[in-house]
């Protein structure tokens, strides 16, 4: 393993908690934080081989699995995983109560941190034809549709169940445009999860656990796969994902994700300033992440 691999990167910790706090918001994906921020690809090529890695020593091949682990950039790796992982147990006990009293002015700043972020994907697309515009059109549609989906609740799932919903959610945890948390919400599991965090529930948490790092292998292989073969079109269905996914961060809403007109103009300008915030946040964050890239392809050798 070189050691450009090895070194610590103390700045993917504050990535890492930036996506650990939009996973646990219903509509917001910690992998929209990672592609603005210039990170995504790496991620996910480095989830893919530690998943590769892992799979290859139940296996019995320690040769191949030394391979992948060498791989991995553990630099980049550990600093976001403990980022990620502070943030959903810090978040779930801060943020979800300013979620609750202020749900209108939350999505409206959700809301203008999804639409700037939609630039992301489409300004890494290469080539932009006819084929990439349907794609982004099939992908905002689907996006659409399921994020209208009413919300469930299950209030003592099985624990079958909890491994299920985790390997499903964890996907689009990594999927800008669609939200983990969101899933858990039409899946029934989203207030039991929480709660389960809060109250330190082990059961819960390790088949939860469990059950995530079977989705994140599988799913990671499969999307690593797609950018790197289908590099723009994949790029082509996250722009449309993120697009789709937006109805769910409409600030006027009922409990049922019908979508409802502003009640008035002073509550309509009050939405509009803050999704104005959260789109020039994303445009500051975004130019950060081209910074950060630029130093990083200077300071690699070669």
């Amino acid at each position: 393993m070189s050691s450009e691999r090895k070194r610590l990167e103390p700045i993917n910790l504050l990535f890492g908690l930036m996506m650990g706090t939009a996973d646990i918001i219903p509509g917001v994906s910690g992998g929209t934080v990672a592609l603005i921020v210039g990170i995504y690809e790496r991620l996910v090529a480095s989830v893919r081989a530690v998943a590769s890695g892992a799979a290859n020593v139940l296996r019995g091949r320690i040769s191949e699995t030394q391979r992948l682990f060498g791989e991995v950039e553990w630099g980049f790796l550990i600093p976001l995983g403990i980022g990620i992982v502070t943030a959903l147990v810090v978040g779930a006990r801060v943020l979800e109560p300013l979620l609750e009293a202020y749900p209108v002015q939350s999505r409206a700043l959700f809301f203008g941190l999804i639409a700037a972020s939609v630039v992301v994907p489409w300004h890494r697309m290469e080539t932009r034809s006819a084929v990439h515009l349907g794609a982004v059109m099939v992908a905002a549609i689907c996006a659409f549709v399921i994020v209208g989906f009413p919300p469930r609740a299950i209030d003592e799932p099985t624990l079958p169940i909890v491994f299920v919903a985790a390997s499903i959610a964890i996907c689009a945890m990594i999927l800008p445009g669609v939200s983990g948390s969101f899933l858990l919400l039409v899946l029934g599991l989203y207030e039991t999860t929480i709660s389960a965090l809060n109250a330190l529930d082990f059961a819960y948490i390790f088949v939860f656990i469990g059950g995530a790092a079977v989705g994140l292998a599988v799913f990671s292989k499969l999307l690593y796969y797609l950018l790197k073969t289908y590099h723009d079109l994949t790029m082509a269905a996250l722009v449309g994902l993120m697009i789709g996914s937006l109805r769910a961060l409409w600030p006027y809403q009922d409990e049922t994700r019908q979508l409802l007109a502003p009640p008035s103009i002073e509550s309509l300008l009050q939405v509009t300033a803050l999704g104005v915030a959260g789109f020039v946040t994303v445009m500051l964050l975004i130019r950060l992440g081209r910074r950060i890239e630029e130093r990083s392809r200077l300071e690699t050798p070669g």
